[in-house]
């Protein structure tokens, strides 16, 4: 049986930005953003994950390599602001299965 080798974190972290950007877009148009009573600004979180994705972006060009904490650290953040823009109905919750953003350790 062929062993297949685990991606390094510099690609992990290229596939992790890719999946959270699928999974939540932080394009939002602002009046779907503040329609009402919010638990949490969901402006400032997406502004917040845009900033952690433009930042690692950067960081990945310039050849920056991630450690296992920090993949770790963005996944986490990653679900916490998704799970807060389902709450305040920015975004629809996910379905089993549909892409969120994955847990680095699984």
């Amino acid at each position: 049986m062929a062993r297949r080798s685990k991606p390094d974190t510099r690609q992990a972290m290229r596939q992790l930005l890719t999946e959270i950007r699928r999974a939540i877009p932080t394009d939002t148009p602002l009046e779907r953003l503040c329609a009402g009573p919010c638990s949490g600004c969901p402006k400032k979180l997406l502004e917040f994950l845009d900033r952690e994705l433009s930042d690692w972006d950067s960081r990945l060009d310039r050849g920056d390599r991630p450690a296992l904490g920090e993949l770790s650290k963005l996944a986490r953040s990653a679900r916490k602001i998704q799970r807060v823009l389902v709450i305040n109905g920015v975004l629809p919750a996910p379905e089993p299965g549909a892409a969120s953003p994955p847990d680095p350790h699984a």
